[in-house]
C-alpha cells in the first residue's frame, strides 16, 4: 500500500469516500466527513471534483473496474469451462456477501439512495447491471445453454438475491447457497 503521504489529493478523496460511502451510504456521508476522513483541504476536494455527484460517479467507477477485475480473475481459473467459470463466481459471491463486513452492492446500494434515473451515479449502477447481464449471457451460450438470455437472467437472479441476502443477513445470508443454485439452473439449461 502506497505511503498515504506519497498520494495524490484526489487519490486520497477517492478512497476515503469509497470506504465511508459503502461503510454509511451515500447520502448519510457529507463533504466535510470526507474532508476529515482523507486530511486534505476543502480545497482540494473541489480541484479535483466539481461536486459530491462527480465524487459520487468516480466512486462508483472505481468500484466498478475493481469489481469486473475480480471477475475477470475468477473466470481466469477455468479457461475454456464456462460451467466451471459459473459455478466459481457464484461460489465467490457467496463468499463475499456472507462476509462480515460485506455491506451490500455498492451499485444497489446506490440506485436505492438514487432513484432518479439521471443521477451519474445511478447510470454508473445501471451500466454495472447491463454488463453483469451480458457477461451472464455470454457465459451461458458458452455452457450451451437453450435460451442463453434466460439461463443468464436467472443466474443474475441468484446473484442479485445473494448481495441483497448478504446485506439483510449478514453472514447469515444466503449467498452460500448461490453455486448449488447456479449448478441447478445451469444443469436445467444445458442438459446435465
Amino acid at each position: 500500500m502506497q505511503d498515504q503521504a506519497a498520494k495524490s489529493a484526489r487519490t486520497r478523496i477517492l478512497e476515503a469516500a469509497a470506504d465511508l460511502f459503502y461503510r454509511d451510504g451515500i447520502r448519510a456521508v457529507g463533504v466535510d466527513s470526507i474532508i476529515a476522513h482523507s486530511g486534505v483541504a476543502k480545497m482540494s476536494l473541489y480541484r479535483n471534483f466539481a461536486g459530491k455527484d462527480e465524487l459520487v460517479a468516480a466512486f462508483l467507477e472505481y468500484r466498478n473496474r475493481l469489481y469486473w477485475e475480480w471477475w475477470d480473475k475468477v473466470v481466469a481459473r477455468h479457461p475454456g469451462d464456462p460451467r466451471a467459470q459459473i459455478r466459481a463466481l457464484l461460489t465467490a459471491v457467496g463468499k463475499r456477501t456472507t462476509h462480515p463486513e460485506y455491506r451490500g452492492c455498492p451499485f444497489i446500494n446506490t440506485a436505492v439512495e438514487f432513484p432518479e434515473s439521471g443521477h451519474p451515479g445511478r447510470a454508473i449502477a445501471r451500466a454495472n447491471k447491463q454488463e453483469l447481464r451480458s457477461r451472464l449471457r455470454a457465459l451461458a451460450e458458452a455452457a450451451g445453454a437453450h435460451e442463453p438470455a434466460l439461463l443468464a437472467d436467472q443466474l443474475l437472479l441468484v446473484m442479485e438475491g445473494s448481495y441483497v441476502s448478504g446485506q439483510t443477513l449478514g453472514s447469515e445470508g444466503a449467498g452460500r447457497a448461490a453455486a448449488a443454485a447456479a449448478d441447478v439452473l445451469v444443469n436445467a439449461a444445458c442438459g446435465t
